[in-house]
C-alpha cells in the first residue's frame, strides 16, 4: 500500500487547523495506518475504519458496533458480521469466492505493490472485479449482502446498510453547517457511491489525493496556504 506523501500529510495538517477533518474507509484500522501513518488519529478528527463500524473521535474510540480495550486495537468487526449474516452464509460466501478465485488466470496471483499496479491495469482491460461483483450478486441474491468496488484491486462486502454512510450518524450530532466528502469510487457500483450521493454532503469526485487537497485550497484557503 502507497504511504501518503510527506508534502500532502504536511497541508493535511494546515487543514486541520482551519475545519474538521476526517476519512472513512473500507479497510480495517492497521491497513488504514499503514498508509496515512501510525499517528492517523491524531493527525485527523475522525477516523472511520472498516465502512465507519469502527468509529475514532479526537482519538478515541466511539464505536457503536464493537467495543476495544486499547486505543489501536482493531475491534472484532468480523466477528460482528459473522454474527449478523450467521455461520452457515458466511461460509457458503468464503466457499463461493474461493473456487471463483481459484479459476482465475492471471499473470500474477501475489501481492507486490508493483504487481498490484499491473493487476490494476489488467483490470482496466479485462473487468476482472466487475464481472467477480456481478457473479458474488446474481448468487447472494436477496441474502442481505453488498458487493462494491474499493481501492486499487480490491472490493469490498458487507451486509446491506454497513456502507460508509455509516459515519454520518456521528457527523451529524456535530452540528456541522457542511459535510464535504471526497472519493474516487463515486459511480454506481463504487464503495463511495451511496455516501457521495447522500443529501447529507456535498460530494466531490475525485482521481488522486493531490486532486483533493487542491479542491480543499479553494474551498477553504482563500489563496494557496503559507507552508512556512
Amino acid at each position: 500500500m502507497t504511504k501518503i506523501d510527506p508534502a500532502l500529510d504536511h497541508f493535511f495538517q494546515l487543514l486541520k487547523k482551519k475545519v474538521k477533518i476526517g476519512i472513512v474507509g473500507g479497510s480495517d484500522y492497521s491497513k488504514i495506518a499503514e498508509q496515512l501513518g501510525d499517528q492517523v488519529v491524531d493527525k485527523f478528527d475522525y477516523v472511520f475504519a472498516e465502512n465507519g463500524t469502527v468509529q475514532y473521535k479526537d482519538g478515541k474510540l466511539i464505536s457503536k458496533q464493537v467495543k476495544s480495550a486499547s486505543r489501536h486495537e482493531r475491534p472484532s468487526t468480523v466477528t460482528a458480521i459473522q454474527n449478523h449474516l450467521g455461520e452457515e452464509l458466511l461460509q457458503e460466501l468464503i466457499n463461493f469466492c474461493l473456487r471463483y478465485m481459484g479459476l482465475l488466470k492471471l499473470p500474477k496471483k501475489r501481492c507486490t505493490l508493483e504487481e498490484r499496479i499491473e493487476f490494476s491495469e489488467i483490470d482496466k482491460r479485462e473487468k476482472i472485479r466487475e464481472k467477480f461483483v456481478a457473479a458474488l450478486q446474481e448468487e447472494f441474491a436477496g441474502k442481505g449482502l453488498r458487493f462494491t468496488r474499493g481501492g486499487l484491486i480490491s472490493f469490498d462486502i458487507f451486509p446491506e446498510g454497513w456502507d460508509k454512510r455509516l459515519c454520518l450518524e456521528v457527523l451529524e450530532q456535530e452540528g456541522f453547517e457542511a459535510i464535504y466528502f471526497f472519493g474516487n469510487e463515486t459511480s454506481l457500483g463504487g464503495n463511495d457511491y451511496e455516501i457521495f450521493e447522500d443529501p447529507r454532503t456535498i460530494g466531490f469526485s475525485v482521481s488522486c489525493p493531490e486532486e483533493t487537497a487542491q479542491i480543499c485550497r479553494e474551498i477553504f484557503f482563500c489563496a494557496p496556504p503559507n507552508e512556512d
